[in-house]
């Protein structure tokens, strides 16, 4: 298959008449029952007609992904949730008036029309309403329904730019959307509005703070930061290893001097048996690090920035060819739960923790 790559440049929304025609194009590729690729302010999605059952299994089948994980429907406009789902609870309508359009998904029961190829056999669906302007106006000239996970190979890190869309994808699927680099980095959240009180399944932007802003009580599920239960999953990313990259990551978590020279040993030996060694570090101790590739995700004080560039970086370090990786450990409560929640996946929960009263 070849696979067209199209740059968007107007991410504002006043597309160019090329560009119109390009979004109308790629909304006709979906329809027939195509897959497109495509920014938002997360990560790039892999969009196919939610509605039609072979599209949701030509994304599972482009992305190696397991036929139980659920899809997330992507829908530009509020009257479009209802013919989708059971019922817009009060809750529902609370929570979409406060976050969509943006980095927001909500689970509910679904209607009859949503197959089970799209739920990975579930009764609820996951729906969300990206902000990105190219997402929306690819979702409305799609038919108002794209099934769209991240627009990667399965359990590799989520794509925050076209160039790690086309390395994964290229041949894959019909067409790619490059729109630039993400805003957020990091997947939305997703909220199950099916249990009371709500609770949030995977971590993201929107907070569990923000979300109690607004609905009051919201739980949150107690494998986010644990290891994998065998259970079927509920949501996307609940299950499988994920936003793994090639090389073998390790977590290390304890007072900041120790992390440091622990790394550095770790690191001397692995340089020693041949490993090439990256290290994912913030500004404040970049410095003190000896390995081959050290990067950081940026300062503890902007978390925001530390979200952007982390798939970015384990993307990177797949490019450097690198075995062995280490991360510094981040705070688990506001951004920082949906950043320590990735990095716990990616290195398949993989985390050492450094006694402070002694050396490592």
């Amino acid at each position: 298959m070849d696979t067209k790559v199209i740059t968007i440049e107007a991410l504002d929304g006043a597309f160019s008449p090329r560009e119109e025609q390009a979004l109308q194009s790629a909304g006709a590729v979906l329809r027939q029952g195509g897959l497109v690729a495509f920014p938002t302010e997360t990560v790039y999605g892999l969009g196919g007609d939610a509605l039609n059952p072979a599209s949701s299994r030509k994304i599972y089948a482009a992305k190696g992904r397991p036929s139980d994980n659920p899809l997330i429907v992507h829908i530009a406009r509020m009257e479009d949730l209802s013919p989708i789902v059971k019922e817009v609870t009060a809750e529902a309508r609370q929570i979409a008036e406060a976050f969509w359009p943006g980095p927001l998904t909500m689970i509910l029961p679904k209607a009859d029309k949503v197959p089970y190829e799209t739920t990975g056999g579930l009764e609820t669906v996951a729906v969300r309403m990206p902000s990105h302007p190219v997402a929306q106006k690819l979702i409305l000239y799609g038919g108002g329904y794209v099934a769209a996970p991240s627009a990667n190979l399965s359990g590799r890190p989520s794509p925050t730019t076209a160039k790690y869309v086309i390395e994964d994808m290229d041949g894959r699927i019909d067409m790619i959307l490059d729109g630039g680099e993400g805003d957020i980095g990091l997947e939305s959240t997703i909220a199950d509005l099916t249990v009371s009180p709500p609770q949030i399944l995977r971590p993201g932007y929107i907070t569990q703070d923000m979300l109690t802003q607004v609905l009051g009580q919201v739980s949150v599920d107690r494998t986010i930061l644990e290891a994998d239960s065998g259970q079927a999953p509920r949501a996307p990313g609940m299950k499988y290893r994920h936003y793994a990259p090639q090389g073998e990551l390790t977590i290390i978590s304890g007072p900041g001097e120790q992390v440091t020279a622990y790394i550095n040993t770790r690191a001397a030996e692995d340089r020693a048996a041949g490993h090439r060694v990256g290290v994912i570090g913030t500004d404040e101790a970049l410095a003190q690090y000896r390995a081959d590739i050290v990067r950081s995700l940026g300062s503890r004080q902007d978390e925001d920035s530390i979200a952007r560039h982390l798939y970015s970086i384990l993307r990177e370090f797949d490019d450097e060819k690198v075995t062995r990786i280490y991360s510094e450990c981040f705070e688990a409560t506001g951004l920082g739960q949906a950043i320590m929640n990735r990095l716990l996946k990616a290195a398949g929960h993989k985390l050492i923790v450094l006694d402070g009263n002694r050396k490592p």
